[in-house]
């Protein structure tokens, strides 16, 4: 019997070999924007790790919207061409591969996450582009430490849209199979969404459905651009994490609007948008997020996406058996393990024999599998 994290899923034309998706982990490794080798590597290695879909980093529609420095882009049509070298590597290895595209809004600037991620001063920002500035709906810094964003007009409201739709096309061209866009973490749609941040009284603020103006405008946009047969996620924070913020009865109401606007999965995370996301009344603990998705799940029938702590197969075999999520992301688990789809299906395939190894890896490890059932052998005598 197939364990449900491996039966396949279908959406729109795309048809994935599992439920298991490689998270978006930001690399800060392309200078200008750039892919190159390292992205080719880090995501290469997961899909000869045998996940159905691997995501990038979020990928700036905008030298603006940069969250880091080196951070990956979509901006210049000169990016397309490494991005379709990584693409194409995935598809031979048999997997699918879909774009993140963010906008990082007042939450722009920040050191690399090794160096501790704090926010960039204004005049740093400046050194490395004197295009790159913080941005939002009002002029609320993002927490300390953070400059006050300059507010944005209608002007740059229509831009950054164009800004999604163009980069958009671009993916297309890449040949990328899938869109997610960023619409959580406290980044530019996310700061609009929350009355903590968005204190504007024009069409884009005020009432939920003001706040929710821009994110409905991208998304209608990037569908429009982005072809029929082709599905679009969108990840957002179900919560913000901020006292007084953006909730789940306000998620629903937004997946609804996404769904009519022909948003197809919809990747339930949480927090980010202030320093008082460290207080979020969410224990984070194993799944922490994935009752998130089961709510949303439950009161719009969307398509899914849990992540946020799913660590083994048998846990992700039940938050996908269970119905709380179509899919299951997987992050660092699968950097400390870029095998761990094939472990997890070895576990609740319950075959030691069945390993879905890439076939240029296969011959050896089914060499070495039979070492190890022969000292079995051995050690039962």
């Amino acid at each position: 019997m197939t364990a449900a994290l491996f039966e396949p899923l279908q959406v729109r034309s795309l048809r994935l070999k599992n439920r298991i998706v490689i998270s978006p982990m930001m690399q800060h490794a392309a200078p200008g924007g750039f892919a190159n080798n390292w992205h080719l590597v880090h995501l290469g290695k997961f899909a000869l790790g045998g996940a159905g879909l691997i995501f990038t980093e979020s990928t700036a529609v905008s030298p603006v919207g940069r969250i880091g420095k080196d951070d990956a882009g979509m901006w210049l049509d000169a990016h397309v061409a490494p991005w379709k070298n990584v693409v194409d590597f995935v598809h031979e290895h048999g997997a699918a591969i879909g774009i993140q595209l963010g906008h990082a809004g007042r939450k722009a600037g920040s050191k690399a996450l090794w160096e501790g991620g704090e926010a960039l001063s204004p005049e740093e920002m400046s050194e490395v582009d004197p295009r790159w500035i913080r941005i939002g709906p009002s002029p609320v810094a993002a927490g300390e430490g953070w400059s006050v964003p300059d507010e944005m007009t209608q002007g740059d409201i229509d831009e950054v849209v164009q800004q999604f739709v163009d980069s958009t096309r671009r993916s297309d061209a890449a040949g990328f199979d899938a869109i997610e866009l960023h619409f959580g973490h406290g980044y530019l749609v996310t700061s609009f969404l929350s009355p903590i941040s968005n204190l504007r009284t024009d069409e884009y603020g005020g009432s939920r459905e003001g706040r929710m103006r821009l994110a409905i405008r991208i998304a209608r946009g990037v569908r429009a651009a982005w072809p029929d047969e082709k599905p679009l996620w969108c990840r957002l924070s179900v919560v913000d994490g901020a006292v007084g913020g953006w909730d789940v009865d306000d998620t629903v109401a937004l997946v609804r609007a996404l769904q009519a606007v022909g948003v197809d999965v919809i990747d339930c995370s949480s927090g980010g948008l202030t320093e008082q996301t460290k207080a979020l009344p969410v224990p984070r603990g194993l799944g922490f997020q994935v009752p998130f998705s089961r709510r949303i799940k439950r009161d719009t029938g969307a398509t899914t996406q849990a992540v946020g702590m799913i660590v083994d197969a048998r846990q992700a075999e039940e938050v996908v058996g269970s119905g709380s999520a179509d899919l299951v992301a997987i992050g660092r688990e699968a950097l400390y393990d870029p095998y761990w789809p094939v472990h997890a299906q070895a576990t609740l395939q319950r075959d030691p024999k069945y390993r879905d190894w890439n076939i240029r890896h296969r011959v050896w490890l089914e060499k070495r599998q039979v070492f190890f059932d022969r000292l079995d052998a051995q050690k039962a005598d």
